[in-house]
């Protein structure tokens, strides 16, 4: 078994502030992304002017951030948010759902597209690829925030995290691998390997489901909720309409392809 290592979540205080790693990973995977992203946009032809992708960027990270909170309000915490319908602007009591922000993303992403006359699969397929990356930073967060740790195992690799008298599966490290490091190679390699326009944008969003599915079988629930439906839990749910969606995405540009 392994010991979880000494690691302090947060990084200093500015008066009452805590300044977090969660968050710190949250501004370098933005970083990170605005720059790969405009080199994508280069390599594929993406004719998109400066203050037109500046304005682009600013809807995604708000889709990311507002979205993440209220999807992790809405399929995690309503019972509470209905108590008490300001704790969806407290945010520094924690809660993102990475579902919540797909979606906002993808809606903002979509209005945008079609105000300023866009093709969104072109533009989707490029920025699929880059989501893996701030994918694994927020997995790294949770691990250094001891938080939305896996189930018991007796596994030599177990981990022992800070109030546990018990190893558990590092299930955050399971993610950063899957969702951010093999995704993102994934998609990498079928960016270069197919053309056809949406497919990267649906592999992702199919690769991001099957990989969140099979880890929530060693992830602990959610304590709110448990399991939602007989032994799957909510992040399991939501991952299985994500592949559904999927296939009928792959569907309809397979379609569109041979009509």
């Amino acid at each position: 078994m392994i010991q979880y290592p000494n690691i302090n979540p947060v990084i200093f205080h500015i008066g009452p502030f805590q300044i977090r790693w969660y968050a710190i990973m949250y501004i370098i995977s933005f970083i990170i992304a605005y720059f790969l992203l405009r080199k994508l946009y280069k390599e594929d032809d993406i004719k998109i002017k400066k203050q037109d992708y500046e304005n682009l960027f600013f809807y995604i990270m708000l889709g990311v951030v507002i979205g993440g909170r209220f999807g992790y309000i809405l399929f995690y915490n309503l019972s509470d948010c209905i108590r008490n319908p300001l704790e969806v602007f407290a945010v520094w009591h924690g809660g993102m759902s990475f579902h919540g922000g797909m979606i906002a993303v993808i809606i903002l992403s979509y209005i945008f597209c079609r105000k300023h006359h866009y093709e969104f699969y072109k533009l989707a397929d490029a920025t699929a690829v880059v989501a893996p990356i701030g994918l694994a930073l927020g997995r790294l967060g949770n691990f250094i925030n001891a938080e939305l740790y896996g189930r018991p195992t007796n596994l030599p690799w177990g981990m022992i995290f800070p109030g546990e008298k018990i190893a558990r599966h590092p299930s955050q490290l399971y993610e950063l691998f899957l969702e951010g490091i093999v995704l993102f190679i994934i998609l990498y390699i079928l960016r270069k390997r197919i053309h056809k326009k949406g497919f990267v944008f649906w592999s992702f969003i199919c690769g991001y489901g099957i990989f969140r599915f099979l880890v929530e079988f060693v992830r602990e629930p959610d304590a709110q909720l448990g399991f939602v439906i007989w032994h799957f839990t909510m992040g399991q749910v939501l991952s299985s309409f994500m592949i559904i969606s999927a296939i009928i995405g792959y569907i309809s540009i397979f379609k569109r392809t041979n009509a």
